[in-house]
């Protein structure tokens, strides 16, 4: 096995955009006068809102309901980008061009919508770093289903025991690990201990950090 292709989760691995989702959630909840259970963004960072909404908030079970307020909370997240920016982490960039000149390919495996994907590519220039990307749309099993990076594999005509995917939180991880991938955590989002403990093969603390020979490395028995 060898280094065949790179799949970047987005939230917490290009993007720096907690702090716009939380307050998104607090908008909307301000909306519907309803109330954000303690710890629900701990919980929910990275799920689909199909899940977040009925069972980490238990708002409701009704799916017309959670298709719109899940629409709804992700127009009002561009609305705050737009007006206060989206930020990348530091780090990715410079890694994103390595990788175009060793002509390594990478692709997006998200559980975010296209259209939020469209506003950071805007602001960010970066698009054309990666060859498509996978979001909530494209899938109909979330993480830690593995349906997600699977589907990013093929984007990239790469199996994927020659992928490694990018990540900042448990159930992506695990999803990595089921789909028979690397997987190398950033503790963005969750600790060392907690990535570690769903499978993660490394783990760096800072995005800085990543590199093509660390990516490598994940590949020596």
């Amino acid at each position: 096995m060898a280094l065949g292709g790179v799949i970047f989760d987005w939230d917490g691995v290009v993007i720096n955009s907690a702090s716009l989702h939380e307050k998104s959630w607090e908008m909307l909840a301000n909306e519907l006068g309803l109330s954000l259970p303690k710890d629900h963004f701990v919980l929910g960072f990275g799920k689909r809102n199909e899940i977040i909404i009925p069972q980490i908030l238990k708002w409701t079970q009704n799916k017309d309901e959670i298709s719109l307020w899940g629409k709804r909370k992700e127009e009002l997240y561009r609305d705050l980008g737009k007006a206060e920016g989206i930020p990348i982490l530091e780090g990715v960039r410079t890694l994103l061009q390595s990788l175009a000149r060793e002509e390594i390919p990478c692709v997006i495996g998200t559980s975010t919508e296209k259209n939020n994907l469209s506003l950071a590519f805007e602001q960010l220039k970066i698009g054309h770093f990666f060859s498509g990307s996978v979001c909530s749309e494209d899938v109909t099993r979330g993480k830690p289903d593995p349906e997600v990076f699977l589907k990013a594999a093929q984007i990239i005509n790469q199996a994927p025991e020659n992928c490694v995917v990018l990540e900042d939180s448990t159930h992506g991880i695990e999803a990595a690990i089921s789909g028979g991938m690397k997987a190398l955590g950033l503790s963005t989002t969750r600790t060392e201990t907690e990535l570690f403990a769903s499978g993660a093969h490394k783990v760096v603390t800072d995005p800085t950090m990543v590199n093509i020979s660390l990516l490598n490395s994940l590949f020596i028995n």
